[in-house]
């Protein structure tokens, strides 16, 4: 179902970023967290109207939203993910009627920091949220009080609501996120071309997904598995 605040959006979020792929469990109690506040919408319970997730860059907070669409998405509810990293091809016209959405993503506020325009569409699309009682999942890179937002009303709002910082994850967490992500494409990736992708790549998951997915393609493409010298010669400037 498209709604009409919808209709100029392009919005294709990632089949395999869902909860069961967040392999973290230092953040289980994120994810839990998630899926209550969630389920108090389905269940049309009172409950506060916006959670704040928070980190450092690349501990996977687009992740859990896209996650948390998913998740709502599996329990009959609507949702939308928007990312401000993409405030370039967004206008505040685009929030009107949001609100009639039950799980609203909006990723990185942290870089609309300053833009009135944008900070009092975010301020407005809360009290719309509020009487409607849907609810708003944010992410930032840092807790509340160090947003920098301008307006405070908006930084307001966000204290209101819940909070949940997501901690980065270890390099056995990320392995196996990316096994996990090999196994859903059909892809055998053993222990030790994981621990090779891992040690000879950037650490950010982002970038080991996307190397996966050429990975994944070549070995489509010429009927191999996925070994440490296969992975050399997908990626030549991995040296040995």
């Amino acid at each position: 179902m498209k709604y009409p605040s919808q209709l100029s959006l392009s919005v294709q979020l990632p089949d395999d970023e869902t909860f069961q792929s967040f392999q973290s469990q230092n953040n289980h109690a994120v994810v839990i967290q998630l899926q209550q506040f969630i389920e108090l919408v389905l269940k049309q319970e009172a409950h506060p109207t916006a959670l704040y997730l928070f980190g450092i860059q690349g501990v996977g907070k687009s992740h859990l939203l896209h996650a948390s669409c998913a998740y709502a998405e599996g329990l009959g509810l609507s949702s939308l993910s928007l990312s401000f990293s993409e405030l370039s091809q967004l206008s505040t016209e685009m929030f009107d009627g949001l609100e009639q959405i039950d799980v609203i993503c909006l990723d990185d506020i942290h870089l609309i920091a300053g833009n009135d325009e944008f900070e009092r569409a975010v301020f407005d699309l809360f009290n719309r949220v509020t009487e409607q009682g849907k609810c708003l999942i944010i992410s930032g890179d840092q807790n509340v009080s160090n947003l920098n937002i301008q307006l405070p009303d908006l930084l307001s709002r966000l204290s209101w609501g819940l909070t949940e910082q997501v901690k980065p994850i270890d390099d056995n967490e990320k392995i196996l996120a990316l096994q996990y992500r090999a196994e859903q494409r059909g892809l055998i990736l053993a222990n030790d071309s994981a621990k090779f992708l891992l040690t000879r790549l950037s650490r950010e998951m982002s970038n080991l997904i996307n190397a996966l997915d050429e990975l994944d393609k070549a070995s489509i493409r010429e009927q191999r598995k996925i070994t440490i010298p296969f992975i050399k010669e997908i990626f030549p400037h991995i040296l040995s």
